[in-house]
């Protein structure tokens, strides 16, 4: 399983102890959190918030404006940009707040996102309670956490170049997928110290590989929908399942060389984010079927079926958000969903590892 622990006792372990069980519980609060944040940081794109606080200040830019006179020092300097000019321009201190708030709100859950990680280490980390093989995986996530911060801000600076009225979809991209990386490390250990024993059935070896091929298969879907959400391709070709009354849409190929059209093409990016969201769904349910037939009552059956429906649950909600030309609650909703997807195949995999020979004394 990916991000799995390689220590050996871990195959023997009956059951955690408190101490593991403890940490476990932190980060699988830290997990929800970050889980929090990337439907915070949808909504925040979908309304135009992101760009409405011109300042990167980790520590000064915790507390918002106290005072009339700040909020017209942040106001007049989102005016030099091109969104206020070319999307907002006129709508005034109140319009400004209105998006203000939103953002400020998204930065302020990442600080507390940091600090809720950083004391839980220190404080499991004093008392000697964190467990054997795991301290250099959660300073990694200490590390990782701090640059995704610094990512978020690369990414909002984008966001003020000549004739932009919007961060670049790269930036997006990288931005998104950190944040799944960390949720998946969060959630990936949290399990491994719950649940350490490697118990899944004999007959789970066989869909063991497609799996992993299906987990591998919403990843780049994920990936794939920030490509979307970047260049703003869900406002277009709202029909399904054809795109223009074609399968393939016309244009798919229009820009030179080939590959820029896997991220700047709006038709080829929203086409692959379909056909990958498409493959992910027949994938899951084939894998649910084959559990239900070959895999005993347990966890990696119920595993099995439960990334099937939440996968299906997603398709379903991307579809509604096409055709309802994304709103900004069902967009919100599509992104947040995404991530209980990454969490259903990180249990999965979990699930179905292969069980370890026990260790001899």
């Amino acid at each position: 399983m990916p991000f799995d622990a390689h220590a050996p006792y871990l195959s023997t372990a009956a059951a955690p102890d408190r101490r593991s069980r403890a940490v476990a519980v932190w980060l699988l609060v830290v997990a929800a959190m970050v889980w929090a944040m990337v439907a915070l940081g949808g909504a925040t794109r979908l309304t135009g918030s992101g760009l409405s606080i011109m300042e990167w200040a980790p520590f000064r830019g915790t507390l918002p404006p106290m005072n009339e006179a700040e909020w017209n020092r942040l106001y007049d300097l989102y005016r030099t940009i091109p969104q206020y000019e070319l999307v907002n321009r006129g709508f005034g201190l109140e319009g400004f707040k209105g998006i203000f708030w939103l953002e400020w709100a998204h930065r302020f859950w990442g600080r507390l996102i940091g600090l809720v990680f950083a004391g839980g280490l220190a404080w499991f980390w004093l008392r000697g309670a964190i467990p054997k093989g795991y301290g250099r995986r959660l300073v990694l996530l200490l590390v990782l956490g701090g640059l995704q911060g610094a990512v978020g801000w690369f990414m909002v600076a984008s966001g003020f170049e000549a004739d932009r009225t919007a961060v670049s979809p790269w930036r997006l991209v990288i931005h998104l997928g950190l944040a799944l990386l960390l949720f998946a490390v969060l959630l990936s250990t949290a399990l491994s110290l719950l649940r350490p024993r490697r118990d899944a059935p004999p007959e789970a070896a066989p869909l063991r590989p497609l799996a992993h091929a299906t987990a591998g298969l919403v990843v780049l879907a994920m990936l794939a929908g920030g490509f979307v959400a970047g260049l703003r391709a869900g406002f277009d070709y709202n029909t399904f399942p054809l795109m223009d009354g074609r399968l393939v849409p016309e244009g798919y190929a229009a820009l030179s060389p080939f590959g820029r059209n896997l991220v700047e093409n709006i038709a080829a990016v929203q086409f692959n984010h379909r056909l990958l969201a498409t493959l992910s769904g027949v994938a899951a349910l084939v894998l649910a079927a084959l559990a239900l037939a070959r895999l005993p009552q347990g966890a990696a059956r119920r595993a099995s079926l439960g990334f099937a429906g939440v996968v299906m649950l997603q398709y379903g909600l991307g579809v509604a958000t096409l055709l309802n030309v994304v709103p900004v609650w069902l967009g919100t909703l599509h992104q947040g969903v995404a991530v209980a997807v990454l969490g259903g195949a990180i249990i999965l995999l979990h699930s179905l590892r292969r069980p370890r020979p026990a260790i001899r004394e």
